[in-house]
């Protein structure tokens, strides 16, 4: 099953890093973020993907040109002209790199790719920006057993604000971090889509998560399943820093 991933938009709230290079390729440890989602999903089997590029797309394709050999050892006969590549191990990843436009909105990137879809029934699609330890079996089981045509994960996200009681004069009563059942739902990406989800797409024209899923919803065509683990976007300087302390600190859970 092939593994789609958004990594064209232009990053704004995180202006500080996307003006040098496309959000996915923000590092985390030394490693783009973009590397580390196609690692989540190569710990469940999952090696064929398609990056959807548009904002200096460019760097994307310039980084998987020269993966192979960045990640391997290498001897060069500089007399003779010649080098050798040492086979170290390195991910058995097939990756399509698809130009799906600088502005294009997010319908549009997915029907711009429709044709390295194949014949597939179905395929995944998530951000180019956030991380999970979502248990991918269980959420492409989810989708299996539901028989809809779309499948979102949702998650209740960690409060980042504190909750402050104040009485009438000023003064603090209570001080307490915002518990997670205190939070909304919200999209996490790690969706499954059969192909029936072209017909909801339109002219491409819509942002997936307005249009196309507000018909899918009239269909009663969109399942959620519910992550209670961790979840993290990489939005602002913020989160960037968040996940790089996670990672260098032997946390990462994803």
């Amino acid at each position: 099953m092939k593994v789609v991933i958004l990594a064209g938009g232009m990053g704004t709230r995180i202006s500080e890093e996307s003006h040098l290079r496309p959000k996915p390729m923000i590092e985390i440890g030394g490693k783009p973020i973009l590397w580390h989602i196609m690692n989540i999903y190569s710990k469940y089997g999952f090696w064929e993907y398609i990056i959807c590029c548009g904002y200096k797309g460019h760097m994307i394709k310039e980084y998987f040109t020269h993966y192979f050999l960045y990640q391997r050892d290498n001897t060069f006969h500089t007399i003779e002209h010649k080098s050798e590549i040492h086979f170290n191990n390195v991910e058995p990843w097939e990756i399509t790199l698809a130009d799906t436009g600088l502005k294009t909105l997010t319908a549009g990137r997915i029907l711009k790719i429709k044709e390295y879809i194949g014949r597939d029934e179905e395929f995944m699609l998530t951000y180019g920006d956030g991380v999970s330890d979502i248990d991918i079996i269980k959420l492409l089981d989810f989708h299996r057993d539901n028989g809809k045509v779309a499948t979102i994960t949702t998650t209740q996200p960690s409060g980042r604000f504190g909750i402050v009681k104040i009485d009438k004069c000023g003064i603090v009563k209570s001080f307490k971090e915002k518990a997670r059942n205190d939070q909304a739902c919200v999209n996490a990406g790690f969706m499954v889509l059969n192909r029936k989800i072209f017909d909801y797409l339109g002219d491409g024209t819509e942002m997936l998560e307005s249009g196309p899923f507000e018909r899918l919803v009239a269909d009663s065509q969109l399942c959620a399943y519910c992550h209670n683990g961790f979840w993290s976007p990489m939005d602002t300087m913020r989160d960037k820093e968040y996940l790089e302390n996670l990672w260098s600190s032997g946390n990462a859970l994803w």
